[in-house]
């Protein structure tokens, strides 16, 4: 299997790491790595390793499907900490290394 489909498949099951208050549904089974904050949806080309664990609530808010009273640059924040602790969870369970 290759990193990225690593990657891809250890958002199963986990919680979301976006969170957006009054947002988020909290529910693991909708969770998927979503490419939020450097995806399409951004204008750039997305990569695995820049993606977030994120529930589909969250993730409607931050494509644009669902309305928020958030800010465009609000949401973007939610979605590069969800990156963040997402790096951080497959640093800590050895998917990635991270040089010294």
């Amino acid at each position: 299997m290759s990193k990225s489909n690593k990657l891809r498949n250890s958002a199963r099951g986990q919680e979301c790491n976006i969170r957006i208050p009054s947002v988020c549904n909290f529910n693991p089974e909708t969770t998927i790595l979503a490419h939020v904050g450097s995806g399409a949806g951004w204008g750039g080309k997305s990569r695995d390793i820049e993606g977030s664990f994120c529930c589909s609530a969250c993730h409607d808010a931050i494509d644009g499907r669902t309305r928020t009273p958030f800010t465009a640059i609000e949401l973007k924040l939610w979605a590069k900490e969800g990156a963040e602790r997402t790096r951080e969870h497959w640093e800590q369970i050895g998917l990635i290394k991270v040089p010294a």
